[in-house]
């Protein structure tokens, strides 16, 4: 149980890296802009990679794997990969509508929460 956590941990210190020096590099690749073209990028990098990861483990028996590279290098990279292999593991199992309500509810919660969050300390802090 040790060894698997200092896997995520090591994994997710790597990916958490990665994610900050992707983002300085379309940074200096497209300059700033207002809409988060680092973090959608890093996003899309992370599901996709994820998507790659899953068959080949899948495929060739690396699924002792996972912990380090999916829980902790891609879910520090991108924490929307997991979201991603959840919602086409749904779509999968042909639960096409726990997948809709999983991608509204994900996003609408998430969204609404960090609303609050900045609202209620504002509010404190004020």
């Amino acid at each position: 149980m040790i060894t698997t956590v200092s896997l995520v941990a090591f994994g997710g210190a790597i990916g958490a890296a990665l994610r900050y020096l992707t983002g300085i590099g379309v940074l200096r690749l497209f300059g700033h802009h207002d809409f988060p073209l680092a973090i959608i990028t890093v996003n899309v990098i992370g599901s996709f990679l994820m998507g790659v990861f899953v068959v080949l483990a899948a495929h060739r028996g690396l699924t002792h794997y996972s912990p380090f590279v999916m829980t902790g290098l891609l879910g520090g990279f991108t924490t929307f990969s997991a979201f991603s292999l959840e919602t086409m593991t749904l779509v999968e199992r042909g639960q096409t509508a726990q997948a809709g309500l999983y991608i509204l509810l994900s996003v609408g919660l998430s969204v609404g929460a960090l609303a609050l969050g900045l609202i209620a300390t504002r509010e404190i802090l004020a």
